[in-house]
């Protein structure tokens, strides 16, 4: 019998990213082949993201191209992950052509879905689970240097804006030992790099055994390994976690700290359960313990009620911090929420100018840290061509910053020093270290810059 083709789309974050790779696992455990050809595909597969209402909107128009194509010839839709979980009614109601919708703790039932599918018979398994962490299945990782690895699933923070305590439920961790088997066999496939992810990775729990634990754990597989992990709550980052980070070398000088907001009126009303006062002193804590850390963040402007002085202070803060990066996003309202039943009062043109103004201050920052970078030497772990150029390649500090360098031969999973001649805010721009002769000119580079 001919073996089926899956294909499948991935949109949102990197847990559905992971999500992506567990369910390729079960697929093709089950006789079916991945293709990355639409065209190919007897089965079409959307993995979808409902935190906020643009992405639900993309979901929405891929769908509808999915379905121009089942008219065309005989294809099974399925539509998988947190908008299955959220939306599911309105799923169906949008296009009568998907043939299943699938939530993000029932993929283990996605093989016996597409077979009824197939028999004309449409389903949905959207049942959440206070137990699915998927320990057992492998994901599938066909080519690359760096992994994703889920190590919790769900979140019990029930922020007032987010939908992800009602799209993956509660927390529960995977073991710890499952974790480290499946990072040693990463570095023995010859992976260079693993991000662990959870909602709130710092809310890790096996037994005993907190996230420092397990961050400990997982940098002592192979010293050579770099680690990294998103995302932080800053209510939750302890100073043991401080602390290891800074023991070891290979775990990440970078650490994502969502503050989504400078006013500790609007942060109440997002239930964050810190204060501006908490997130300052625990990033004072940090950059003493770990000088060199780069920080991310994240910021929403215009939650229900923000004035134009909560607005300010989140300005303000932005510019005390001094972040490297951020991802900034205007409020928008997400049905189940407690904030959906808060009146939705400042306007989407205002929004628009103060998320406007939050982008273009942190860009300035970026580009001033980026700049400041000039003249100095980083190491990067090489990733492969440049999107914009044949003739560079590109890769990654430890503290997450892109860098593009002239191609001399470097291999994938290198790790590489590189001079920084220029730069601007989204990346860093050198010159392979073994290439510069003298050494001098770095420096006299620089001058000339500044």
């Amino acid at each position: 019998m001919k073996r089926q083709k899956v294909y499948i789309e991935t949109y949102g974050c990197q847990m559905n990213v992971a999500d992506t790779e567990i369910v390729l696992r079960i697929l093709t455990q089950s006789g079916y082949t991945h293709v990355t050809c639409i065209d190919e595909a007897d089965i079409v597969l959307i993995n979808t993201c409902a935190v906020r209402e643009n992405a639900e909107q993309r979901v929405v128009g891929r769908i509808a191209t999915f379905h121009r194509l089942k008219r065309v010839r005989p294809i099974v839709i399925g539509v998988l992950g947190c908008i299955a979980e959220h939306q599911r009614e309105k799923m169906w109601e949008i296009d009568d052509g998907i043939d299943f919708i699938v939530g993000p703790d029932e993929y283990r039932k996605l093989p016996s879905l597409i077979e009824a599918a197939q028999r004309g018979e449409r389903g949905i398994a959207v049942q959440l689970s206070r137990v699915e962490t998927y320990e057992d299945i492998e994901p599938l990782r066909t080519e690359g240097i760096s992994a994703w690895i889920a190590i919790m699933r769900g979140c019990d923070k029930f922020c007032s804006y987010c939908v992800v305590p009602y799209t993956r439920g509660r927390e529960r961790s995977r073991s710890l030992n499952g974790i480290i088997k499946e990072v040693e066999n990463l570095v023995a496939r010859g992976f260079k790099e693993v991000t662990l992810l959870g909602q709130n990775v710092n809310a890790y729990r096996d037994g005993a055994y907190d996230f420092a634990d397990l961050l400990r754990e997982v940098a002592q597989v192979d010293r050579s390994l770099r680690v990294r992990f998103t995302t932080s709550h800053p209510f939750d980052m302890s100073e043991k976690l401080i602390d290891t980070i800074a023991e070891y070398p290979n775990i990440c000088n970078f650490i994502h700290l969502p503050v989504q907001s400078g006013s500790n009126r609007i942060l109440e009303l997002m239930n964050r359960t810190y204060t501006v006062e908490h997130y300052r002193h625990l990033v004072h804590k940090i950059r003493e313990r770990i000088p060199s850390v780069a920080l991310s963040t994240d910021i929403i402007a215009g939650f229900p009620t923000e004035s134009q002085e909560d607005h300010l202070m989140t300005l303000a803060l932005l510019e005390e911090i001094q972040f490297d990066g951020a991802f900034m996003f205007r409020y928008s309202p997400r049905e189940h929420t407690k904030a959906w039943s808060m009146f939705d009062d400042v306007p989407d043109h205002v929004k628009i100018e103060r998320l406007n103004e939050i982008i273009e201050l942190q860009r300035s920052i970026t580009l001033r840290k980026n700049e400041a970078l000039v003249g100095t030497v980083v190491e990067v772990l090489v990733e492969g061509p440049s999107k914009k150029s044949p003739t560079d390649y590109c890769g990654r500090t430890e503290t997450n910053k892109m860098v593009v360098f002239p191609y001399t031969g470097q291999a994938i999973g290198d790790y590489c020093s590189i001079a920084i001649r220029s730069a601007n805010a989204a990346t860093l721009f050198g010159v392979d270290e073994k290439q510069v002769q003298p050494s001098s000119c770095i420096a006299q580079e620089r001058s000339m810059v500044l």
